[in-house]
């Protein structure tokens, strides 16, 4: 039995089957809770089923794009061309050094 209250946008574990999930959404007058698994499942728990499982609070997975296989990784807020600005930053430097080193001979 759960002591653990749901909470949009946490992420806790079923202890029994050791499936990880979100609370996406609370309808506090119909008394239900829906959760998202993982995977991307959807389920809709009422507040009595949440209590009577073994849950437990988790710190939100690092890669919790499992549910949106579709996205894009510039839509997870990853910047893929992180190198090449690393790399332009450096040439950057590289031309300003120079400049400064003509500005030195002069």
């Amino acid at each position: 039995m759960s002591d653990v209250d749901p909470i949009i946008g946490n992420w806790y574990r079923n202890q029994e089957t050791g499936n990880d999930f979100e609370v996406v959404a609370l309808d506090e007058d119909a008394q239900t809770i829906e959760i998202q698994y993982f995977d991307g499942e959807l389920e809709e728990l009422d507040l009595d089923a949440w209590y009577e499982l073994a849950i437990e609070s988790i710190e939100a997975p690092e890669d919790w794009s499992g549910p949106f296989d579709e996205m894009e990784a510039d839509d997870l807020g990853y910047d893929e061309d992180e190198d090449e600005t690393e790399e332009s930053s450096e040439d950057e430097f590289s031309d300003e050094d120079d400049l400064l080193a003509d500005r030195d001979e002069d």
